[in-house]
């Protein structure tokens, strides 16, 4: 077990010291506004070379070095809560397999080379997803894996369309051909790519149904990973959705993702979905605020998003892990007695997720509701805005209401307590994160202020429907409005509310039911049917009638010979006769 911690350490000081590393290189490139692009010749063979390029300005060093230090806390993490696993190893290598694809893809300013971190994060996701090998994990991997191929395929497609430009480096190429019809189809294709990645409608379902992987794996896919890809590659083409009919087409499906999710969190009991369709809801905030043409704060909310969620995951799995691998919320209560210090961070976390001020959460949030309000947007888009935002802070108190309040509703042998050393550290570190992360960022991204001047009702508008969410979630849930009606929750609306508007149904049963009710039918009909009647089956019925015939012959029959000798000898006589 030694060389096991040790392997972990070392993979966590590593990561940990460039991660550093690199936020402070993204520092020196934001004050001295730099950008480096590096060349990197694999090959040459006579007049053909291939080569690398890579892309290095503030925005990709500052997100991998976000991406390595969650990644290092997670690792990290996983030595205490993965320690029941023989094969640790091979978990940790595959995590760092994942992190280092996504590496790949942030300083990719060339497609190519972007395909290869984006299928490479598929890839080791779906290994990561079926990690604890049964039927549950497979599907979900499945899932996973084959709702990230359609957007696999809408990228080889725009490499495809890129050879009318002679190269693959996109960067170049954005600003001066944005109104080019050959860019704009590009564009789709990445903006389809981008919706599967980051889980938009109708690609959603795969996200929650990910949850089957460990909690540390949670933690490091949905805060900085593999569901920011897509968010990241359509800030990288930002200048294509603006001013197009992609910026408005992406503005309606995020909005209706991010309502979606926060919706569906409202009636969820199981607890990583629920922090899972909370990220889904943020996924849908942030390409909402990129589709409006605002990157810069899409970037920011990636950022402080990244560390609350990563905080919020890590808590929750020490939950689970102290459960004993329950995940229901209705199981559990007062945990604030038990767990006291994960506690404080779990509601740390979630008063940041709810936009609390002060925290990383509302620096973001808050400036993103600010320039909705100041822009010139549609009415639709700006209550699915609040209405999403009254949401989070609803589930947010529903989850704190379950778990932390009323009498423990688990077994009164339990083994709850704050003693793991190895994952509070790891909570610790990202909590102090969570709480000055927001203002860190918000004083080294956007170095002049900006003055935003709403009036009054505005300005408190954000406050007054947090309030309100954060009192309905309470209310709502302490009413046990669905002991009261049965019907109402299994039948109608909240059913269809609480099930993610049917995606999970129709992204599985819905895709396969009929193309297999459609083979079963052409089996039965063809392959065992007609087919079968005029074709396998009569040939063999009619040789096994001539075997049978001939049977009859080879029983040395008496009566057969003499007869067959007769019927020899008349036709010898006709034969005769004939030639005369």
């Amino acid at each position: 077990m030694n060389s096991l911690v040790n392997y972990c350490k070392t993979s966590f000081y590593f990561l940990i010291f460039i991660s550093i590393s690199l936020f402070l290189m993204s520092m020196k490139f934001i004050l001295s506004d730099l950008v480096y692009f590096i060349e990197w010749e694999v090959l040459s063979l006579q007049s053909m070379s291939i080569v690398m390029t890579f892309l290095f300005d503030w925005m990709s060093l500052m997100f991998m070095s976000f991406v390595l230090l969650i990644s290092s806390l997670v690792i990290f993490y996983s030595n205490q809560y993965m320690e029941e696993d023989y094969n640790i190893n091979r978990f940790i290598l595959l995590v760092l397999m994942f992190v280092m694809s996504m590496m790949l893809l942030i300083i990719s300013p060339n497609l190519i080379s972007i395909l290869l971190g984006w299928d490479g994060l598929g890839l080791v996701s779906y290994c990561l997803v079926i990690y604890f090998q049964n039927v549950k994990s497979y599907n979900a991997g499945m899932l996973t894996a084959l709702s990230n191929r359609v957007g696999d395929v809408a990228l080889l497609l725009a490499i495809a369309w890129m050879l009318n430009y002679g190269s693959w480096n996109y960067i170049f190429y954005l600003d001066s051909l944005s109104t080019k019809f050959e860019m704009m189809i590009i564009g789709a294709l990445v903006m389809l790519a981008a919706m599967t990645k980051s889980a938009q409608i109708p690609f959603s379902s795969w996200l929650p149904a990910a949850m089957a992987a460990p909690t540390p794996v949670s933690a490091l896919v949905h805060s900085s990973t593999l569901v920011t890809a897509g968010v990241y590659l359509l800030i990288r083409f930002n200048v294509l959705l603006t001013d197009l009919w992609m910026g408005q087409f992406l503005l309606l499906v995020s909005g209706l993702t991010m309502f979606m999710a926060g919706l569906g969190a409202n009636f969820e009991f199981d607890l990583k979905k629920i922090i899972a369709l909370s990220t889904l809801s943020q996924l849908g905030l942030m390409m909402s605020i990129l589709s409006m043409g605002f990157y810069k704060l899409a970037f920011f909310h990636l950022l402080t998003h990244a560390l609350f969620k990563a905080l919020l995951f890590m808590c929750a799995g020490s939950i689970i892990h102290n459960m004993k691998n329950s995940q229901d919320i209705r199981m559990m209560g007062s945990l604030n007695m038990s767990m006291p210090l994960t506690c404080s961070c779990f509601n740390i976390a979630n008063l940041a997720l709810c936009g609390m001020p002060f925290l990383a959460g509302f620096y973001s949030k808050d400036l993103i509701l600010e320039m909705v309000m100041l822009s010139y947007v549609n009415s639709f888009s700006f209550f699915l805005f609040f209405f999403s935002t009254g949401l989070t802070v609803c589930y947010s108190f529903r989850l704190v209401y379950y778990s932390m309040t009323g009498e423990f509703n688990s077994s009164s042998l339990h083994p709850l307590n704050d003693k793991s050393m190895t994952m509070l550290f790891s909570i610790f570190f990202l909590m102090i994160m969570a709480i000055i992360g927001g203002s860190m960022l918000s004083w080294l991204m956007f170095l002049n202020p900006s003055m935003i001047c709403l009036p009054f009702n505005m300005k408190i508008l954000t406050l007054i429907v947090c309030l309100l969410g954060g009192s309905m979630g309470y209310l709502l849930t302490n009413v046990k409005l669905f002991f009261i009606n049965k019907g109402l929750y299994y039948y109608n609306l909240v059913y269809f509310a609480g099930s993610m508007w049917f995606m999970p149904v129709l992204s599985t049963v819905g895709i396969i039911n009929y193309p297999l009710k459609l083979g079963l039918y052409s089996f039965k009909s063809f392959d065992q049917g007609w087919s079968e009647f005029f074709g396998g089956q009569m040939l063999y019925n009619q040789l096994k009638n001539y075997s049978l015939y001939l049977q009859e012959f080879q029983n040395n029959s008496l009566k057969i010979y003499l007869l067959s000798y007769m019927l020899w000898f008349i036709i010898l006589l006709m034969m005769i006769s004939f030639i005369n």
